[in-house]
């Protein structure tokens, strides 16, 4: 089936869930970056509150006066298929995906329609997978998750160092992320569902794990690593459970730059051991709370979907992700860094990733593919224009 052009179909991009909080900063960014001939919509199920939106945008030239709206519900799956019909991409934050997000994927998997969103649950990047990846395959849609703070920084951040590190040989790489943020409802509540779903989250991997196959004569793993102190970093390094290292090993398999044996561990960067331990027993507490459900009703209670950290507070965040690099005789230490993690520079990394997707000659791709393989060179150049930090700290 050939790719839509832009002949095919009335928008680039639509996004989807412009209202909620991370959607309308993306709206936002989109309305004062975007290209002034890109065709763009918002996109969900309350026109008259995409209408006021689109109001606000047009505050925001030049951008916004031009905005579409397109109406769509993810209890209606055929408003979905609509919404898929007429974009060349769909940018969709409509969350927790588990529960909310197939319907659309599917839509964009059957009509060939480019889709990315921001799920850092891995249980709903492994369904869609065993799902949907063999038909985007057929049509030529690539299916782009976590294309956020989950997981873009750390996805690019390897690509950046292993591309530093000597070819053909075996390389390991570790990232240490540290932080200073506050998260929103919508992030609490996918990570209360996936910590209430220990058994579904294991049953897709071993589904996927069925279905995926491995390159033959290569290997890339992304092993749990021991909490220990780590001179390079003058830190304690915590294992980080989130969907990061498995999409940086997806890449790995993807990419033959990342050599024939290929390892990755992620971590948590803490500079005093006992807020290291309390952070350990912060997320026990939190798992612990998420499998009684009137207590994860009344925690996802404390801070609903669609509310979020202050202008002022996201203005004070930043992130910071360090990798060390090594193979072949060769140490390579690089560094990502920028802003307001969850949120503004999420919604940067998301409008980026879209315009990429919508505007920019991208290496042949499809199926569910991580943004260094979607993406790769093209979205690093636009995050660094946009004043997100890649660079080589040091190497030896």
């Amino acid at each position: 089936m050939t790719k839509p052009s832009r002949a095919d179909r009335p928008y680039d991009i639509v996004l989807f869930g412009a209202t909620g909080f991370v959607g309308t900063l993306t709206a936002e960014y989109l309305a004062a970056h975007a290209p002034s001939d890109l065709r763009w919509a918002v996109a969900g199920r309350s026109e008259p509150r995409l209408a006021r939106l689109r109001e606000r945008l047009r505050e925001r030239p030049p951008r916004g006066a031009e905005t579409g709206v397109v109406r769509a519900d993810v209890a209606d799956p055929a408003s979905l298929r609509r919404l898929a019909g007429q974009a060349r991409v769909v940018a969709t934050t409509v969350g927790p995906y588990v529960t909310y997000g197939e319907d659309l994927v599917a839509a964009c998997a059957d009509l060939g329609t480019d889709y990315l969103d921001l799920s850092g649950e891995p249980e709903f990047v492994d369904l869609t997978y065993v799902r949907h990846d063999a038909r985007a395959r057929e049509t030529g849609a690539r299916l782009v998750h976590a294309c956020g703070f989950d997981s873009v920084p750390h996805d690019l951040g390897v690509y950046v160092t292993v591309r530093q590190l000597p070819e053909g040989v075996p390389l390991t790489v570790d990232g240490f992320v540290t932080v200073d943020a506050a998260f929103s409802g919508g992030t609490l509540a996918s990570a209360l569902n996936q910590f209430a779903r220990p058994r579904q989250l294991a049953a897709a991997a071993r589904e996927r794990r069925r279905h995926e196959p491995r390159p033959a004569a290569r290997r890339a793993a992304a092993p749990d690593g021991a909490p220990r102190f780590v001179p390079e970093v003058r830190a304690w390094a915590l294992p980080l459970p989130t969907v990061d290292p498995q999409i940086v090993r997806r890449s790995a398999r993807a990419l033959e730059r990342y050599g024939p044996d290929f390892r990755y561990r992620h971590y948590a960067a803490v500079r005093r051991l006992p807020v290291a331990v309390g952070g350990i027993a912060a997320v026990g507490a939190v798992a612990a709370v998420a499998q009684v459900p009137p207590a994860r009703r009344w925690l996802s209670g404390r801070l609903r979907p669609g509310q979020g950290p202050s202008a002022e507070r996201r203005a004070r965040s930043w992130f910071t992700v360090r990798f060390v690099g090594e193979g072949g005789g060769r140490k390579v230490f690089t560094e990502v860094a920028g802003g307001d993690p969850g949120y503004g520079e999420t919604a940067k990394m998301f409008a980026e990733g879209a315009l990429a997707l919508a505007c920019d000659d991208l290496p042949p791709a499809a199926g569910q593919v991580t943004t260094a393989v979607a993406m790769g060179d093209a979205l690093l150049d636009r995050l660094r224009r946009a004043g997100i930090t890649f660079r080589v700290a040091a190497s030896r």
